[in-house]
């Protein structure tokens, strides 16, 4: 039964944050009966809610408790004052990334109104080979992690993206020796990303922080006050 809920849970994507019960049940399998019982369960106890047209959305009781998440609530509790300052002094978008399997997933964003717009956000999940967050973490995976994305294939989602499996390897091991990484248009044209390496208590690196901004920016400006910032927050994890 918690497989089958987690299978209506996981239907829920970012295109499609509200679903009817055929509609569950056609993307999971199920019989609609099932669906039906599931979704009265999960709504009871807050995981799903129920909309006034009889469809459903994900519920708020899943984020409260998707936040006590040890690793991610220790992380963004120490990083919070130095995203809140990297986004004072930017005032552009800046982000805390970890890895989720082949994934990198956003589990804090900032924005200001008029900053770029980013397909990354808080709780999203981006591909490791396109993103500047997820290239940081990738650099820092070793090879078996990097075997695993190459098998799975090298997206192209712009003509910017890396897709040869050479150029992720000079890539990584540019991360490896600078510390940073710039991505121009890797993941959508009209902007760029820079991102930094966060590191635990032993100086492995568990997350990343990045900053997105405009394709016309120089990122040089940028690079000192990420590196800071990444330095204070693993200071913290320490």
């Amino acid at each position: 039964m918690l497989g089958r809920a987690f299978l209506v849970l996981n239907s829920f994507t970012v295109e499609r944050p509200r679903l009817t019960q055929s509609e569950l049940s056609r993307r999971t399998g199920l019989p609609l009966p099932t669906v039906h019982r599931l979704c009265i369960q999960l709504a009871d106890n807050g995981a799903l809610e129920r909309a006034a047209d009889g469809s459903y959305e994900i519920g708020v009781r899943l984020w409260e408790i998707g936040a006590l998440a040890p690793g991610a609530h220790g992380l963004r509790q120490v990083a919070m004052p130095y995203l809140e300052d990297l986004y004072e002094a930017t005032r552009e978008n800046v982000q805390l990334i970890v890895r989720e399997g082949l994934e990198a997933l956003y589990i804090e964003r900032l924005s200001a109104r008029g900053a770029v717009p980013v397909v990354g956000r808080a709780g999203g999940r981006l591909p490791l080979h396109a993103s500047s967050g997820g290239l940081v973490l990738l650099a820092h995976g070793g090879p078996e992690l990097l075997g695993d994305v190459l098998a799975g294939g090298l997206e192209r989602f712009t003509p910017n993206t890396i897709t040869s499996e050479h150029r992720l390897r000079q890539v990584l091991d540019e991360i490896r020796r600078s510390g940073f990484v710039v991505c121009r248009e890797h993941l959508n044209v009209g902007t760029l990303a820079v991102a930094a390496p966060l590191r635990g208590q032993a100086g492995e690196v568990v997350a990343s922080i990045s900053v997105v901004v405009g394709a016309e920016v120089d990122p040089a400006p940028l690079i000192p006050a990420l590196r800071a910032a990444a330095r204070g927050i693993s200071r913290g994890l320490a």
